[in-house]
């Protein structure tokens, strides 16, 4: 038992094969290479600046939407109340056929005013469906530049520079616009009608129900 104590060896490993192995990790090569660390900063900055982008993109989107919704219900409640009054003005047997012959009065007013109110919705969906429009933009870009970073980080030194050199953006622009092309040949162009309604299927329910209600008051004041 003492002899075999006695024999047993301990390897204490090498530190410069440790050392060696750091050296060659992918980020101390880019940290030794100028090129590589100079892009990676500019990459970083970029990704910051389309962090904020979208941080902005989405606050207004938010807000488009909760306008949206807001002038909506102030359409319904308007004709909600134009209908009460109607309803409490029709009741009154003296001055009924005298106010049947100016029916046209509060169904114009109705009208002019749900017209309005549906103006202003669709300027608010249509500038919710752009900053959407430009919000998918910016995160694509988002993911590419997260890509671009990724790849390297992990080849390091490898990491060819040469398409690179007409800048981030540029290159990021190449890809956008490579993918709209894509996308825009896939697409289906009997596809259109039905996407443009889905996008515009709260002001064509309000429009509908303004030109149903123009008629409905004639009814309520000469029954």
């Amino acid at each position: 038992m003492e002899s075999d104590q006695a024999n047993h060896v301990v390897v204490i490993p090498s530190p410069n094969k440790s050392l060696s192995s750091v050296d060659h990790h992918p980020l101390a090569e880019i940290s030794s290479s100028p090129g590589h660390l100079l892009l990676l900063k500019l990459l970083h900055r970029e990704e910051a600046g389309h962090g904020c982008k979208v941080a902005k993109l989405e606050d207004h989107a938010t807000s488009l939407r909760r306008d949206a919704f807001s002038l909506s219900c102030l359409f319904l409640a308007f004709h909600f109340l134009s209908l009460i009054l109607l309803f409490s003005s029709s009741v009154d047997p003296l001055h009924g056929k005298h106010k049947c012959g100016k029916w046209w009065v509060p169904s114009s007013v109705s009208l002019m005013t749900s017209l309005v109110l549906v103006c202003c919705v669709q300027i608010r969906v249509v500038g919710y469906w752009r900053v959407e429009r430009a919000l998918g933009k910016e995160r694509t870009e988002g993911r590419t530049l997260a890509r671009r970073i990724l790849e390297l980080r992990m080849k390091g030194a490898s990491y060819d520079l040469w398409k690179d050199t007409a800048g981030p953006a540029t290159g990021l622009a190449a890809a956008g616009m490579v993918k709209r092309m894509k996308s825009s040949s896939v697409e289906v162009k009997w596809m259109a009608p039905f996407k443009w309604c889905s996008r515009n299927f709260v002001t064509i329910c309000l429009v509908c129900f303004s030109g149903l209600m123009f008629p409905v008051c004639k009814f309520i004041i000469c029954p």
